[in-house]
């Protein structure tokens, strides 16, 4: 069992190093405020500058659709989840503080991180 755990690591890490993987993401977002409007948008140009044509964006607004904030256990808005690739992350706020996204994201190489 030890081993299929270290093979799947490799083959991540293999996948990751192409740069081909496919990024599924979940905006959450409560109507069209503000932070709503400005977590859209920050999260759109990162993807667009970092992602282009690897990102699936998909923004949901709690109040017209409650239930997925439950399944989710969604506490506060905006917050993004990264679903695809592996690790799920989660991300609060307007998503303005580009590098951090980038780290939570992985598209910063790790001796960048802080």
């Amino acid at each position: 069992m030890k081993e299929k755990s270290e093979t799947t690591k490799k083959f991540e890490k293999r996948l990751q190093a192409t740069g081909n993987e496919k990024y599924v993401l979940r905006l959450y977002v409560t109507g069209m405020t503000s932070k709503s409007i400005n977590a859209i948008e920050n999260i759109r140009k990162i993807c667009e500058e970092n992602l282009q044509g690897r990102y699936e964006l998909e923004i949901i607004d709690i109040y017209q659709q409650p239930e997925y904030a439950k399944k989710e256990q969604i506490l506060a808005a905006p917050t993004l989840i990264k679903k695809l690739p592996l690790p799920l992350r989660k991300f609060i706020g307007d998503m303005s503080n580009e590098e951090k996204i980038l780290i939570g994201l992985d598209l910063v190489p790790k001796e960048k991180k802080k």
